[in-house]
């Protein structure tokens, strides 16, 4: 009985084709092989991980116990502070990939506004005493 191939094994194939040091650009063998340019990338193996972002995640992972409050903007400061150059947007990138991310407050929405207007509750005192009598209608959001 023959063995039943995959969809992907012809693209497989044609990946195969693609030489990164071809002095043909990238672009251009990934046109002439059918291929799309983002399949080629997405089919390359990961890197090996880089010892400063080793590092920088440890350094991380240690503040972060301490102080599970603090976000990228502030272990940026941390870090700068000891004597590591760091950008915000490489330690957003540690922190998603540890998992990691700072409490912020949510919005207060229980607190009253002073300049909004109080509406009577007009059933209070009210006996409902059959059905259809009160009726009821709630609109959150209406789509545009």
């Amino acid at each position: 009985m023959a063995q039943k191939k995959s969809r992907d094994e012809p693209a497989l194939i044609r990946q195969s084709w693609i030489d990164p040091g071809d002095e043909l650009p990238i672009v251009a063998q990934c046109s002439l092989s059918g291929i799309s340019k983002s399949a080629h990338y997405a089919r390359q193996k990961s890197r090996p991980a880089n010892k400063e972002d080793l590092l920088f995640s440890r350094l991380i992972d240690e503040e972060y116990t301490r102080r599970p409050f603090y976000g990228s903007r502030r272990m940026v400061y941390v870090l700068k502070k000891n004597g590591h150059a760091v950008g915000r947007k490489r330690v957003q990138r540690l922190m998603r990939e540890m998992g990691l991310a700072g409490m912020m407050p949510g919005p207060n929405t229980s607190r009253r506004k002073p300049g909004h207007k109080i509406y009577p509750y007009l059933l209070r005192g009210v006996p409902i005493v059959r059905p259809n009598q009160v009726w009821s209608i709630d609109i959150t959001y209406i789509r545009p």
